[in-house]
This record gives C-alpha cells, structure tokens and sequence, in this order.
C-alpha cells in the first residue's frame, strides 16, 4: 500500500447531521477485540478533559466500560432499548477489531454468549454516526491476518468492506468514520466528536479518514527534518539524527498527527528517538521487521510521499555532499 494515495485520490465531504444546541446527544462505546489503548488515550485529554468534553457538548454516555457502572442486568435492557428503538442512539463508538473466527461464527468474542459481531451489527444499524476507533477497529489491525478472523467495520487492510459492507451508511445517511491510530490520540477523538456534535463538516479521504487529522505525514514537524533533508542517518537508537534510512522510521510515508498533536502535549516517538512504527497505516502492522529499512542497493524500498526513485538517488548525493558541518558534527558529538 502506498500511503501517498491518501491525499491524491478523490475526495468526499460528510455533512454531520445538525442537532438543536439543547438537544443532548447518545453515545453508546463498544469494545471488540481490543486492548482499551483508545479508551485510556480518550480518557487522558486534557484540555478539555473528559468531563468538560461531555459536558460542552451534551454527550449521554449510555455505556462505556471504563465510565459506566451499571450492572449486567441494566446494561442487557439498555441494548434491547436501543435495539427496540425506544432509546436512540446518535453515536456509535467501536474500539477494536470485530472478530468473526473461529469459521466465521464470532464466537472468539462473545458478550453473554452473544456474539460481539452480531451486537456490534445491531447497533450500527440504529446509530446516526458510527466511529470506528483506532486501527484495529478502523481497519483489523494486529489480528486481521490471524485465526481469529478480525477485520475493521469498513475495511479489512486496504480493502474496503470490512465486516459492514463497501456500502453500508448509518441511519444519518454516512459511513463509518474511521480514526486510526495505536492508540489514537485522544485529541483526535474528541476533535471528530465536536464535529459530529456541533455539525462542523468532515472531509474524508478513500479510506474513510478525517484529512483534518490526518492530511499530514508524521514527518511533518518532526524535529529530525534537518537531518533527514541532509540524509544525515543514524544506525543506532539515542543519537541526533534521522531514523529513515537505516531503522525504519516511517514518518516520510505514514499519515498521521503524531508531531502536530503531541503526547501529554509534550512529545511524540520521533521528538525522543524512536522511529515512526506507522500504526495509522491501514496495513499496520507491517508484515516484515520494525525497526529495520528494506532496501535495494542502498535505496529504500519505500520512499518518501512524493519522491521517485530516480530523483531520490541524484538528491541522495547531493544532499550528503551539502550538508552543513554543524548537522555532520552531530552525528560523532555525544
């Protein structure tokens, strides 16, 4: 998959449904096959917090496994309420992958010996928006290519589908909006929230993904651009320098808000020398070593969007031979 398809391919505008400023808005979180990376990454913002989020813009939260206290009992009657259409349902939320093995019966994931993938299909069916978050549940993530058959709500890797169907839209009339990440910044979530609640307009690239978030490759901002520029390389973790060419850093390639949205407001993977994993790619994880760039006589299997291969060997030499002394220093100064 070549991520620089991401801005080049068409387009669409999604319209959030308009509600009145006093009506409050229903969210229902649903975990599949997950870790809960999501929930803790959501429940970590700050400014707002978590309180003040729901708060401003009038969020119900039905359920959510880290917020709600209900018993089982409670929780069993608020789906056949939402089901039976006496409780509506704005906002569907899906952490993790949707697991169908073993055969395809989904009985991997159950939730009182009901399969995780049928619920997950019910609701979907009576939500405004479905948000598919993080890449798991975006796009099947870490067990897409396993026994237990997972597959994101839309899509499966780069293949569009997943476990709802190419054309499936929600009661409001729109796909699936898929935040990717590993965890996805909570920022993020609490971006495409605002905008579902307030009616501000998301545009989506081909893989169902806000450009408002993700138009932007990690690369982008990242504090070692100078030395990537001046292919100033290193090959050992804790130097100065640019982690593309011999460890496989995939900031060049991958989209995503890493180095505009920082961690705690603080830093990101690269800002504190650890490599891009690309963990907003649909593919992720890659299918060959991290940590590691695959390469061909010297040049990069993957290049950096926008760059050919014929260009990148004229500009490979020129660009060492150019760089400044200071930059060059850096790579032998401890």
């Amino acid at each position: 998959m070549k991520t620089r398809q991401l801005q080049n391919e068409a387009i669409t505008c999604f319209n959030p449904r308009t509600q009145e400023a006093t009506m409050s808005r229903t969210l229902y979180w649903l975990q599949g096959g997950a870790c809960g990376g999501d929930s803790m990454s959501l429940l970590n913002i700050e400014s707002p917090d978590i309180a003040e989020l729901l708060g401003f813009l009038d969020i119900e939260v039905l359920w959510h496994p880290s917020l709600s206290n209900g018993t089982s009992s409670h929780h069993r009657k608020l789906i056949d309420e939402i089901l039976a259409g006496r409780q509506s349902l704005d906002i569907l939320c899906l952490e993790g992958s949707v697991i169908r093995g073993p055969g395809g019966t989904g009985m991997y994931d159950t939730h009182e010996r009901e399969t995780k993938k049928d619920l997950i299909a019910a609701l979907a069916g009576k939500a405004q928006f479905v948000v598919a978050v993080g890449t798991c549940a975006s796009f099947g993530g870490i067990g897409a290519d396993g026994e237990i058959e997972a597959t994101g709500a839309m899509f499966t890797k780069t293949k569009k589908g997943g476990f709802l169907g190419e054309n499936f839209v929600t009661a409001g009339g729109a796909p699936v909006i898929n935040l990717p990440g590993c965890p996805c910044h909570g920022d993020v979530i609490a971006g495409a929230l605002t905008a579902l609640c307030t009616g501000t307009p998301l545009t989506l690239n081909e893989y169902n993904v806000p450009v408002q978030w993700y138009g932007l490759v990690v690369h982008q901002g990242c504090v070692r651009n100078e030395y990537h520029e001046y292919l100033i390389e290193e090959e050992h973790f804790g130097e100065k320098g640019c982690l593309f060419f011999h460890l496989g850093c995939r900031g060049p390639i991958s989209y995503g808000p890493c180095n505009k949205l920082l961690w705690n407001r603080r830093s990101s993977k690269t800002r504190v020398g650890v490599p891009c994993v690309g963990c907003t790619d649909p593919d992720f994880p890659q299918p060959h070593p991290f940590f590691r760039t695959r390469n061909i006589a010297g040049i990069p299997l993957e290049l950096p969007d926008g760059v050919d291969r014929a260009h990148y060997m004229a500009y490979k030499a020129m660009a060492a031979a150019a760089a400044p002394d200071r930059l060059k220093k850096r790579e032998t100064e401890v």
